[in-house]
Formats: C-alpha cells, sequence, structure tokens
C-alpha cells in the first residue's frame, strides 16, 4: 500500500482491479475520499489506496523512463536525463544511491519506487518525469 500523501499527479503505479494488476498513471485525485484516478492506457478508473502499489525502481523501469546509462571503471553506474543524475555505487544495486539536479543534491539509502524518484525528480527540476522525452 501507498500513502496518499505520497502520490502525485504523473506517478506510475500498479492499480489493482479484483485481482488485475494493471502499470497505469496517475492523473486525479481525490483529497476528500483519498481516492486516486489511475489511467491504464485504455481508461481510467478511481482506486482506494489499499488498491495501489509501488514499481520497484530497477534498470528496466529507467530505460522505460529514458534515462542514459554511463557505466564506471570503478564499478558504479551512472544514469541521466537532462542535467539529473543518479549515481549507483554498485551496478545493479538501487538499494543506495546519490541524486543531483545543478547544485541540489541527495543521499538515499534505501530501495525506492519509481513514484518516488518521479517526486524527488519534480521537487528538484519542477518538471515531471514520465516515458515521454525530456
Amino acid at each position: 500500500m501507498i500513502k496518499f500523501q505520497e502520490i502525485r499527479v504523473g506517478d506510475y503505479l500498479i492499480a489493482d482491479n479484483d485481482g488485475d494488476k494493471i502499470r497505469g498513471e496517475v492523473t486525479d485525485l481525490n483529497n476528500n475520499e483519498k481516492q486516486v484516478c489511475v489511467d491504464n492506457g485504455t481508461q481510467e478508473f478511481w482506486f482506494e489506496t489499499e488498491q495501489l502499489s509501488p514499481i520497484a525502481l530497477d534498470e528496466d523501469q529507467l530505460t522505460n523512463l529514458k534515462f542514459s546509462k554511463q557505466e564506471n571503471e570503478d564499478g558504479s553506474v551512472k544514469y541521466m536525463k537532462g542535467a539529473f543524475r543518479m549515481l549507483l555505487p554498485v551496478k545493479g544495486d538501487f538499494s543506495k544511491m546519490e541524486i543531483w539536479y545543478r547544485d541540489e543534491r541527495r543521499i538515499v539509502n534505501n530501495p525506492i519506487s519509481v513514484h518516488q524518484l518521479q517526486n524527488h525528480f519534480y521537487e528538484m527540476t519542477k518538471v515531471h518525469l514520465n516515458e515521454e522525452a525530456y
């Protein structure tokens, strides 16, 4: 389950519709009822937060989000999108990372999900991180 306060329009989540789990994009929020509208690519549905789950952040998700990758000689990996950077000290280990945009740097010491990366990206760049080119 995801906390309602963590969810932003544009975030990617997994929505469970009677056992049918589909990846979708948040298109609207109902603050009064704590409901989330998710577009599954075909149509939009409203969900309770108990029906939503995060998408684990991994290399495939970063590829979907149009990040480019640079492998370093020391075994670390840098992912880039515009001026936004994300450094994994150990290739394939998404449990620790450093992210930065211009002068702002953040250290993340636990695994995060796609929507959490999207929220960091938006807070730092003021641009939504989605699957379209940036």
